[in-house]
């Protein structure tokens, strides 16, 4: 035995003693949040399913003429849709939707008060920040063994896994926006009266709308991003096909499931496109 092996720092058996006592500390906690998880992505999944899918697709084609007012956009997100039905992959997209949906509003929800409080604080930024370069820079499947021993195998532990890559981004657009904002906007504010909440909702917050939007677009990229990777946990969607194509070695599956992917991410970034 080198003599390196006696004073090797034990950090992997450390990390599998903390996520041994979260798991049996904290298992009914993971138990409701498992749980309310799983009734979000159920709902959502009801909601695209259920209704035949060219209502679906009118309410999307809806969705991108009240954002974008754009025929050209509405056209685009209308054919890609089509196109999508044509290859047989609606259930699989819709699938891959719930999975991305249900990202956006758990990291939206949570990452812009997150990066509201960052902007204002910003020995709040210097503390978060190493921890939010770790959520980036870790491996991806990394984030699925705690994803799959606190929550099993399905689209929950697909979607926490999502969750804890992506999150880092609207925290970090959002603090930007926000804190880029004129200061001269800020004191002409204040020299109306305006309080701190005021402030923010009438000044920082339209002020930093597109960097938030930017977030949001990132979000749902990087979401998309993972589709393929929770798979592997049991997560249904487009990334069941991709590696279905990888075990069988199926050049036609993989370019088909590929190409569908690449056609919804690109109709969901110019549906979300926002400019100042």
């Amino acid at each position: 035995m080198a003599w390196y092996d006696e004073t090797k720092i034990p950090v992997g058996k450390a990390a599998a003693a903390v996520f041994e006592w979260l798991q049996t500390t904290f298992q009914g906690f993971f138990d409701g949040l498992s749980d309310s998880m799983e009734f979000m992505i159920d709902a959502i999944l009801w909601v695209l399913q259920t209704p035949h899918p060219l209502i679906i697709i009118a309410i999307f084609v809806a969705i991108t003429w009240a954002l974008q007012r754009s025929i050209l956009t509405c056209v685009f997100v209308l054919l890609g849709f089509l196109f999508i039905m044509n290859q047989g992959y609606w259930e699989e997209t819709t699938e891959s939707l719930t999975l991305v949906l249900s990202a956006c509003l758990v990291c939206m929800s949570i990452g812009v008060p997150i990066g509201i409080a960052m902007a204002h604080r910003p020995r709040l930024f210097r503390l978060i920040r190493p921890v939010l370069d770790l959520m980036q820079t870790l491996p991806t499947f990394v984030y699925l063994i705690p994803a799959i021993v606190f929550f099993g195998i399905g689209l929950v532990p697909g979607l926490i896994a999502t969750v804890i890559f992506v999150l880092p981004a609207p925290i970090r657009l959002t603090q930007l926006g926000v804190a880029s904002t004129p200061k001269p906007l800020l004191e002409a504010a204040q020299a109306f009266g305006a309080t701190g909440w005021q402030t923010l909702y009438k000044v920082e917050l339209p002020y930093a709308l597109p960097q938030i939007m930017a977030g949001l677009n990132q979000t749902i990229m990087l979401s998309l991003s993972m589709v393929v990777i929770a798979a592997l946990v049991g997560a249904d969607g487009l990334g069941v096909p991709v590696l279905r194509a990888l075990n069988q070695v199926n050049t036609s599956l993989g370019f088909e499931s590929g190409f569908v992917i690449v056609v919804l991410a690109i109709m969901l970034d110019r549906i979300l496109r926002v400019e100042r």
